[in-house]
């Protein structure tokens, strides 16, 4: 099995030192290099092409929500996923890296044990590693009066789709939500796939924060 190759982009390079002994550490993951700044970052990416890319919000010359949103706008083929980094949880700056297409997000104070295993969580296609935490930070960083009802949002789903829809913005597994549904976890994946194209979304996280969004959750 390949290895899970892991870039990041924070404007300490120490701590980019430290995520990178950490990383070449595991016989599962492989470092593919560090960039300190928004603007070298997308070019790292694009260039190098790795699996997950840890993005700081803050950073000189672009920002982790613009360094985002660029790459996933221009990688050939299957982009990055995208973990966030950042000091405060209930930031707003997450949220908007969110709707950017991040894959979940991680205080960077997080115990390397806990990134680790956001790292292939993520991968695996989850959204990092706590997702009714991450429920929980969403549903608070918008706004009220933004959560009136539209099930028109989601009328292009099927009935099952909405289902499974409603399942995964709460923040189930694949697994949960299989069990829930009496469906295989393949059978979620294919269904979880079909939802990201019918509605133009890009993570787990996405979902989440579609459903408070449009008031499908309370």
């Amino acid at each position: 099995m390949s290895s899970i190759r892991v870039a990041i982009a924070d404007d300490q390079r120490l701590f980019c030192s430290g995520i990178q002994m950490l990383i070449e550490s595991q016989p599962d993951l492989e470092f593919a290099g560090a960039a300190y700044d928004g603007e070298a970052i997308v070019a790292l990416a694009l260039a190098e092409k790795p699996d997950i890319v840890l993005m700081d919000i803050r950073m000189p010359v672009a920002n982790g929500i613009t360094a985002t949103e660029t790459i996933r706008a221009h990688s050939a083929g299957e982009p990055p996923k995208i973990i966030i980094l950042t000091t405060h949880e209930r930031d707003v700056a997450v949220l908007q890296a969110v709707n950017a297409g991040a894959s979940g997000f991680l205080l960077k104070d997080a115990d390397p044990g806990f990134l680790l295993a956001a790292i292939r969580t993520v991968h695996g296609g989850q959204a990092v590693i706590a997702p009714r935490n991450t429920v929980a930070v969403i549903k608070d960083l918008l706004p009220a009066e933004n959560r009136r009802a539209d099930h028109a949002a989601i009328a292009a789903l099927s009935a099952r789709e909405k289902e499974i829809f409603l399942l995964a913005a709460r923040g189930l597994t694949n697994a949960e939500i299989g069990a829930a549904a009496f469906i295989s976890e393949t059978t979620v994946k294919s269904h979880v796939s079909s939802i990201f194209t019918k509605l133009a979304l890009a993570s787990r996280l996405q979902i989440v924060a579609f459903a408070y969004e449009h008031g499908l959750l309370r």
